[in-house]
């Protein structure tokens, strides 16, 4: 990340329906642009050292705006999904679902098993570590496929997510 002094950083809450904070960054401390950044929150108007992370984003200042000038809100977009997990087990055999709650207009679910060898101990843990990242894994392969067949239909273009 690199930034120069009169830029914009938005930051994402690091809780759960936290505010996303948006601020002018009025002093650039590291080498070539790079953080710790002084920055001074639009929402207090308090400067704090900020050693921004991947939830924040730097925004270029515009052509012709002042330093620090008042600029409207960022168009930042929010929200939270959810996934649970239900996990079943009987006799060595274990079944996990997951369901993406949230998101997509359609809940997404996936399915993962897991089965104890015979000659093994019985740790129901590992068997429901097994299945519940199998059935994320599943999960995450048709939330891929949703996303390319809504970018597919958005652009009448075949579409191929890297994965």
């Amino acid at each position: 990340m690199k930034a120069t002094t009169g830029d914009r950083i938005v930051t994402a809450s690091g809780v759960v329906g936290g505010a996303v904070r948006e601020g002018v960054i009025v002093e650039v401390m590291g080498v070539d642009g790079a953080p710790p950044y002084r920055v001074r929150w639009s929402d207090t108007a308090e400067e704090t050292i900020c050693h921004p992370g991947p939830d924040s984003v730097v925004r270029p200042e515009e052509p012709g705006e002042a330093a620090g000038a008042p600029r409207p809100p960022s168009q930042v977009r929010s929200q939270t999904w959810h996934v649970q997990l239900t996990l079943v087990e009987s006799g060595g055999s274990t079944v996990a679902e997951a369901t993406l709650v949230g998101g997509s207009p359609d809940q997404l679910r996936a399915v993962g098993h897991a089965r104890k060898d015979p000659g093994d101990d019985a740790v129901p843990l590992i068997g429901d570590e097994v299945a519940a990242g199998r059935a994320l894994h599943r999960l995450a392969e048709r939330l891929m496929e949703a996303a390319e067949h809504d970018i597919t239909a958005q652009t009448g273009h075949p579409a191929h997510v890297h994965r």
